[in-house]
């Protein structure tokens, strides 16, 4: 595997060696760690399995039952990174024969196809460090697009319904900034009258709030709240290969690229 990460928008998602044990659970090996010899990751086990990770894509080796097996990663050149495991032959009986095999899977991110190859592998679809809402907000999505049957038309319906749980939020937020606005004759009278006297300027304003019963962050935290499940979404958007190479309408024939003509980012910024 070449050494290189997925970047789009500013985020890069994981690219690299990951190995899972029942000991350890999921573990990313970075290519860097790997090019110094300081690799962290569990050497051997009897149990788990060991993959590769791009985005939309993983190749893994999946051993099968408990057996002894050893797990490596090392640099093979500029660049150039191999993981792989090695298991333990049982012995021959002379003038016999032997085998081993082991399943490689290589292939596209398909969460509910990987789940029952092996155990937790799905963890190589990268959700960045929000896993705990994103796999929700998949399962979800999924859900809406077996009614749908469009991706794109699902994305717009999760977004309705994600906006309507936070109605109440934003709605909470718009009457705390229209009060906020209210209060701003009094607040630039407060600025003249103690001018540079920022003690006596704080206690006039911490009174004008109490008596007014404003709450100078109320705009604020209803939006804070909400900036977990949008950058989960984001993750999930972003992570999900059933979107790569899927059409929606028109010129948008890859939900997975961006708009070759960004009629879209235009639009959202006007509708903003």
């Amino acid at each position: 595997e070449s050494a290189g990460n997925f970047l789009t928008g500013g985020v890069v998602t994981f690219t690299g060696p990951a190995v899972f044990t029942d000991a350890k659970k999921f573990q990313k090996v970075d290519f860097a760690a790997i090019s110094k010899g300081k690799q962290e990751h569990i050497k051997e086990s009897s149990d788990g399995w060991i993959a590769m990770v791009q985005h939309y894509f993983v190749a893994a080796w999946l051993p099968v039952g408990q057996s002894k097996r050893e797990f490596f990663t090392r640099k093979v050149g500029d660049s150039l990174f191999s993981a792989g495991v090695i298991l333990s032959m049982p012995p021959i009986a002379s003038g016999s024969s032997g085998a081993i095999s082991m399943p490689l899977y290589v292939g596209p991110q398909e969460q509910e196809h990987l789940k029952v190859l092996a155990p937790e592998f799905d963890l190589v679809v990268d959700y960045g460090w929000l896993k705990i809402l994103a796999y929700p907000m998949f399962v979800v999505l999924s859900w809406i697009n077996k009614i749908v049957g469009n991706w794109g038309w699902t994305i717009i319906v999760f977004t309705f319904l994600l906006k309507l749980v936070f109605f109440p939020l934003n709605q909470k937020a718009g009457k705390s900034m229209a009060h906020m606005k209210q209060l701003a004759p009094k607040v630039e009278a407060l600025k003249a009258r103690y001018g540079d006297d920022k003690v006596k300027m704080n206690q006039a304003m911490m009174d004008l709030y109490r008596t007014e019963k404003v709450n100078p962050l109320g705009g604020c935290l209803p939006i804070l709240i909400q900036m977990p499940f949008l950058i989960a979404m984001y993750w999930v958007l972003l992570g999900a290969v059933e979107l790569r190479n899927t059409p929606w309408i028109g010129w948008i024939k890859d939900l997975s690229s961006p708009d070759p003509f960004y009629v879209l980012p235009v639009i959202m910024g006007a509708s903003m």
